[in-house]
């Protein structure tokens, strides 16, 4: 039995200018700046990651017309959006393609904040001894887990049997299928919608799984 109304991929952003430089960018103000869009590798990797996606559609028999592209706000998201639109021949402006705020960066908290990469690994430690609490300032899993529910509830109540892209981030993405996956495997009732589904599996022993479903940057992964 399906879970959902819609069929869903996921894309993590290509190599942008805060990978080359090796920054962390999370928040709104910084993350949504022209200057931190993709790198021209990223545009190259976000336009093979297109053809990907034309690929799975081709072998699902869904035509473009239902497919939908939800984005985040951030620079280096809806660059990447645009670029997949563009191979698919989607117009970036048209209802087909949607910016949801809830699909943005996982926020680290002023203290990380445009440091260096290295920061990454003090964070994973946060999160393994306990996801429900986050770097200081910032969010904790839990928390992003929460607003990605919410996005995913945005997407089943506006679509239904469409082909949606997530255009997102590698933390938020990695959360995203660790409750999905979750969801996927859950025994309860079938009544359940998605987001309710969603919320009863962020549990810690779920949530500190996340760090399993890393992905590179522009890979393209079905989730549902």
């Amino acid at each position: 039995m399906r879970i959902a109304k819609n069929r869903y991929w996921v894309l993590r952003h290509g190599k942008s200018i805060p990978n080359e430089r090796g920054l962390i960018v999370s928040s709104m103000e910084n993350g949504m700046r022209p200057e931190y869009q993709l790198a021209s590798d990223g545009v190259d990797q976000a336009q093979l990651a297109a053809k990907l996606f034309l690929k799975e559609l081709e072998a699902n028999n869904i035509p473009l017309p239902n497919v939908r592209i939800c984005y985040s706000p951030f620079s280096r998201t809806s660059h990447t959006a645009q670029v997949v639109a563009t191979v698919l021949g989607i117009p970036f402006d048209a209802p087909q393609c949607k910016v949801i705020q809830d699909l943005r960066e996982r926020y680290f908290g002023p203290s990380f904040e445009l440091m260096s990469h290295d920061k990454y690994t003090e964070i994973w430690d946060i999160d393994e001894k306990d996801p429900l609490v986050g770097p200081e300032g910032g969010e904790s899993v839990k928390d992003v887990a929460c607003r990605l529910t919410s996005a995913m509830a945005v997407m089943e109540s506006e679509f239904e049997g469409c082909a949606i892209l997530v255009v997102s981030h590698g933390d938020p993405l990695q959360i995203l299928q660790t409750i999905v996956h979750a969801a996927n495997q859950h025994k309860e009732p079938t009544d359940l919608n998605l987001a309710s589904t969603l919320k009863a599996v962020q549990v810690t022993p779920i949530l500190s799984q996340h760090r399993k479903y890393a992905l590179l940057t522009a890979e393209l992964r079905a989730v549902i």
